[in-house]
Parts: C-alpha cells; structure tokens; sequence
C-alpha cells in the first residue's frame, strides 16, 4: 500500500495513527500543501487534490474515514471497532463530529480562501478558526465528562480517539485556549503517552519542517 499524506495534514494524522497502532507498513508519499501540490500533478491520484490517499490492490481510497474503516476491515487486530453497537455508535459519532463538523471549517482551503479570496485579516482568520473549534470542543468535552474513561469511549480505544488526537494538535497550533476542556486534555495526553503513536506525529514524518 502506499499512502499520500503531508505532515501537518489532520485528516493524514488520523489514518497514520491507525496504521501505526495496527502495525500496518506502507510507503510513504509526501504532497507539499504549503506549496500546492495537490493542485497539479497529485490531482491525477485524488481529483479532489485532499490528503490522505491509500492505493490498495483494488484501487485507490480517499478520505480518511473511508481509508480507516477499510484498514479495520482487512486488519482488525488490534481491534478499533468497538463490540458493543451502542459504544461503537457513539465512538463514530465523536469521530464524525470531529471530522464533519470541527475540521472542515478549518482545514488548510478554506483558511486560504479567507485571506487569499475574502481578503479577511489574520487576526480575523485565527477568530475564525477559534470560534468554530471551541463550538465543537464545548458540546464533546460535556459528553467526555459524561461518558469517557481512559480514552473517549470508557477503557477503550476507538476511532473517536484517532480523531481526537490529531484535532487537538491542531487546535494547539493554531493557540487554541484548550483550558476549558480537561477531559479531552487528559483523553490527548494519554493516548500520546502510547509508544506506537510517536511514529504517527507530525514531527516524526520525513516531510516535516524544523519548526
């Protein structure tokens, strides 16, 4: 398999991690989102010009919820898929939540779009990026409060910790004030305490840039 991703990518992060806590190999292909590369040649891989990319013996896989659901199916041990129906509905409902709603509205083109199009200020760029992950953080730290354990669903690990992980790198990035969300703090720390994620950060990938 081969796997088209950029360092700083959240949707790439996400399926690194579960490659990376299933012990699944790839070959690593590096898109240049800084420089546009998804804008030309990489278009004739994915005609949506997004990352993450899986080529697989059947074809080729786009988006990440897509790309992990077909990991889980062809690799399910460890397993990521919860037994219990109703935890694994509320496992895919954090994890959609998260990728449907939180990160969409503040993924790499629209931010460019805002400045580059709308010609909004920086400081109106970072408010906006601000305002809607607290909107979405709000509502998923009053269900972790709830509901969570060690990780977001009780004791086990699931996609929705996937998803988190790398949403709070980036809300990190980007000065998010996370203060007022203890839980998913702890849920992100916990999971970055496990070995097998330090090979899925950012900072580990080749393609990262000295900060």
């Amino acid at each position: 398999m081969e796997l088209f991703t950029y360092f700083r990518s959240t949707a790439s992060y996400r399926v690194r991690l579960v490659m990376a806590y299933k012990g699944i190999s790839s070959t690593p292909h590096y898109v240049n989102l800084r420089t546009n590369e998804q804008h030309h040649d990489y278009k004739q891989i994915n005609p949506y010009g997004l990352v993450p990319a899986l080529t697989t013996k059947q074809g080729i896989i786009f988006q990440s919820l897509s790309i992990i659901e077909y990991l889980e199916t062809f690799h399910p041990t460890p397993p990521l898929w919860l037994n219990d129906p109703f935890q694994q509905a509320q496992a895919m409902a954090i994890a959609q939540s998260i990728c449907c709603d939180v990160h969409p509205l503040n993924n790499l083109r629209v931010l460019q779009y805002l400045t580059t199009t709308l010609n909004i200020t920086e400081e109106q760029k970072n408010a906006w990026y601000h305002h809607w992950v607290h909107e979405g953080f709000k509502p998923l730290e009053k269900q972790l409060e709830e509901n969570s354990g060690k990780f977001c669903i009780q004791n086990h690990l699931s996609i929705a910790d996937m998803c988190l992980i790398p949403q709070v790198y980036n809300a990190n990035r980007f000065g998010v004030d996370m203060s007022p969300y203890p839980n998913i703090q702890r849920i992100n720390e916990t999971v970055l305490e496990l070995e097998w994620t330090k090979a899925a950060t950012p900072e580990a990938q080749k393609d990262a840039i000295p900060q």
